[in-house]
């Protein structure tokens, strides 16, 4: 097992979802992950920027990768739209970019190589299922779960690559190594909506209040979602949807972190459940 990692949080785990942060610090040494943060590390452009300008995003990201190659180090994030973005960008880099763009880099002394694998917690962790599975201090029995994906964990499929964009299964391998139950859920592929939700607002609170009243639906305790955009749209603007639709259904959003950390026997607290908007908190 690869156990050391040059560490991405990418902004929003540095701000909004600081309890993704959290738990994944607190979850770590336990796992034995060892997370070595990239010292000057800058966005990723959020699957944004690159429609405004694909060259600087490009060169942004490279530089991103460069630092992970001088840590000597496979690169590790939390963020799917992270993960997306700097898979994207290596896949550019090793297949015709890469002298061009370390034209740019070179003014900053830096270098990209292709060195530097770019991986993600929910798939260190599906590979390691076993050993998780051991580590469990507080099995999750009789816990109902709600896996959602969302897109950047599973798609573009030629971008990410390491299971079926249609039919994934390495979030279901990790949660059922925690001892909880995973639910039939049809919204677990589905766009939480996030990257929308200020130009289409409506729409995006339509999307999200579906997939809340799926997992309602399924009778699931909890979502758990790998990405903490998803984790953010899904929680923090859960009541507006739910209002727009008139809903009643109320379902707490957990980071996979955070889940894992309860397995672990990791108090509530130091997993940051008190910051969750839809409260976890009988979870804990």
């Amino acid at each position: 097992m690869q156990n050391e990692f040059a560490f991405f949080p990418g902004c929003v785990l540095t701000q909004a979802a600081i309890e993704a942060k959290m738990s994944l610090e607190a979850i770590a040494p336990i796992l034995g992950i060892k997370l070595r943060e990239i010292n000057g590390w800058s966005c990723c452009g959020a699957s944004q920027a690159q429609d405004v300008d694909p060259l600087a995003t490009l060169v942004a990201n490279a530089r991103n990768l460069a630092l992970a190659e001088k840590m000597n180090l496979p690169l590790l994030t939390t963020c799917s739209t992270c993960l997306l973005m700097l898979r994207r960008a290596k896949a550019q880099l090793d297949n015709g970019q890469k002298e061009k763009i370390n034209t740019y880099l070179a003014k900053g002394n830096m270098n990209y190589k292709g060195s530097s694998e770019v991986t993600s917690l929910l798939w260190v962790l599906a590979q390691n299922a076993e050993m998780i599975k051991s580590k469990v201090k507080k099995p999750l029995s009789g816990l109902k779960v709600a896996v959602f994906y969302g897109c950047h964990s599973v798609r573009p499929g030629k971008d990410l690559g390491f299971e079926s964009s249609t039919n994934p299964t390495s979030f279901e391998t990790v949660v059922k190594a925690l001892g909880a139950e995973v639910v039939p859920f049809s919204k677990r592929l589905d766009c939480c909506g996030f990257h929308a939700v200020y130009p289409a607002e409506k729409s995006v609170m339509k999307m999200t209040s579906g997939i809340v009243n799926s997992a309602a639906e399924s009778k699931a305790d909890c979502v758990v979602t790998p990405c903490p955009l998803c984790q953010m749209q899904l929680d923090i603007y859960q009541d507006d949807a739910q209002e727009t639709t008139k809903s009643k259904a109320r379902v707490p959003v957990l980071h996979l972190s955070q889940l894992v950390g309860l397995a672990l026997g990791i108090p509530a607290k130091q997993l940051g459940l008190d910051y969750n908007v839809i409260s976890a908190s009988k979870l804990g």
